[in-house]
């Protein structure tokens, strides 16, 4: 990490220290809150929750993404983007254990602190890989969101073994994965030696001009792509467990196959961010992706005894729409700083549409009584979500001059 400029590559010893610094941010960005959907029959049990509490307990990061995500760019410009990365990860690490205690009101305090980290961390990471990576974007947001998906599928797996270790409770099984964070952290440590804040008063660099996302359509579209594709991640993490208990799947079986989806999904992630720069424009990825997501879920609904299946196809989506979502923050900017911008505008919105999504499936299964009616309302935005990948991956940029259109 703390690296300026552009990495090249007769730099390799700085090159291995940014790769590093991408990798241990990258695990941490999933496992904290995919393994609570495993666990949400014992947590709602314990706490006396309807199903739109248990919903809104696995949605609460994704408000946080939502309210915090803009507020990351000028965190990030305040006390320098390597040290808001470290800083973000203290308070993941913080609210990892607190939301662990017995206290009144720590497991939705914990949640919330562990969903802004996220938040940041999501925001910055993309801002991390244009500033050191800027030829290499869609390798390296492949290569950290297969890490991260591969460190979920093993929290997903191990998390109810865990919790069932002796009489562990789901409090410690979820409480652990403060160390990954923590690890991450004492690791990043020594290289914020090297970092710089930013400079104040008659030193502070010229200010980068760039044409703010929120005033254009391709920011827009970007936006609407990023949050209707993460509806496919969220709703089967949180959901795909109950779904299949439903069925007669056991809860160790199915967090098995809420690995399944992490480890298809990182295997998905690693192809798409091996192949989506070698198209000039990211419309028949972003598009593809889209399809088997929305499969998946039109399997599931159809077709349920074979739910594994479905699974696998909307995991197959699901890895390829994020990094194209990810990747088009850069792919559609300028410079880091713009990247910044859109990622946090990007995340703010759509990360609200996504949150909304795990409330709803729940609701909708209260009102119905069947999971038939929130399968079939995922179906249609999985249907939209193709729609919004035409022009979002459209191989154009938004301008750094503002009142241009885009290139």
């Amino acid at each position: 990490m703390a690296v300026s400029g552009r990495i090249r590559t007769n730099q390799p010893v700085r090159a291995g220290l940014a790769l590093t610094g991408v990798l241990l941010i990258g695990i941490n960005l999933r496992v904290a809150f995919v393994s609570v959907g495993p666990l949400l029959a014992d947590i709602g049990r314990e706490l006396d929750f309807t199903s739109a509490q248990a919903g809104f307990l696995t949605g609460l990061p994704l408000v946080a993404f939502a309210l915090f995500s803009p507020v990351a760019p000028a965190f990030a410009a305040r006390v320098g983007l390597d040290r808001a990365l470290w800083l973000s990860l203290a308070i993941l690490a913080s609210g990892t254990i607190f939301r662990s205690t017995p206290l009144p009101a720590a497991l939705w305090i914990g949640t919330l602190l562990v969903g802004i980290a996220i938040a940041f961390l999501n925001v910055l990471l993309p801002s991390l890989i244009k500033r050191d990576f800027p030829d290499r974007v869609s390798q390296l947001t492949g290569i950290y969101i297969a890490a991260h998906s591969a460190v979920a599928a093993l929290g997903a797996a191990v998390v109810v073994p865990i919790s069932l270790a002796q009489g562990t409770g789901w409090r410690l099984a979820l409480g652990i994965w403060a160390g990954l964070a923590l690890i991450a952290m004492a690791a990043l440590l020594p290289t914020l030696k090297g970092s710089r804040a930013p400079a104040t008063g008659a030193a502070r660099a010229p200010k980068i001009r760039y044409r703010s996302p929120w005033t254009t359509l391709l920011g827009w579209q970007v936006t609407l792509f990023m949050g209707l594709q993460s509806l496919t991640f969220y709703i089967l993490t949180a959901w795909l467990p109950s779904i299949e208990h439903q069925q007669g799947i056991s809860q160790t079986t199915a967090g098995l196959h809420v690995a399944v989806f992490l480890l298809v999904g990182m295997a998905s992630s690693l192809l798409t961010g091996g192949v989506l720069h070698r198209f000039r424009d990211q419309r028949p990825v972003a598009v593809a992706g889209s399809l088997l997501a929305l499969s998946g879920f039109l399997g599931l609904l159809l077709a349920p005894g074979v739910a594994l299946l479905w699974v696998v196809f909307a995991a197959a989506g699901a890895g390829s729409q994020i990094v194209t979502a990810l990747s088009l923050f850069s792919l559609r900017t300028t410079n880091h700083v713009q990247a910044a911008s859109l990622s946090g505008m990007a995340q703010s919105v759509g990360y609200g549409i996504a949150a909304a999504g795990p409330v709803v499936f729940g609701f909708l299964y209260d009102l119905s009584g069947s999971w038939s009616l929130p399968l079939a309302a995922t179906v249609a935005a999985m249907a939209l979500c193709c729609v919004m990948a035409l022009p979002a991956g459209r191989n154009r940029v938004i301008p750094e001059e503002p009142g241009k259109p885009a290139a």
